[in-house]
């Protein structure tokens, strides 16, 4: 038993030293190391999302300036056929009111 105990000691020991070791191994960086390396991270990120939504402002351009006037009359076609509908559906209505009221 006491053998036993001695084994589990030395393992005990062992994987202190190997934590330890692995510790100081990946230990983090200074304070101001690491707030350096935060504020690159971060300007690194802001100067991806700024040139990216530069990028998609001038794709959005290019396009309304390809297709803004295609645009413009479909949405036009589409507003004087909804008028259309709603009129109809209107005199429609009014069709079976008079009926209703006789």
């Amino acid at each position: 038993m006491a053998q036993e105990n001695g084994d589990k000691l030395v393992w005990l020991l062992v994987g202190a030293a190997l934590g330890a070791a692995v510790a100081l191994l990946y230990a983090p960086q200074s304070g101001d190391h690491t707030r350096k390396l935060i504020v690159r991270k971060a300007r690194k990120g802001r100067d991806l999302v700024v040139e990216q939504g530069g990028d998609l402002v001038d794709r959005g351009r290019d396009f309304v300036e390809e297709h803004g006037s295609d645009l413009i009359e479909k949405g036009r076609g589409l507003y004087k056929q909804g008028k259309r509908v709603a009129d109809e559906a209107a005199n429609l209505v009014e069709r079976g009111r008079r009926i209703v009221e006789g």
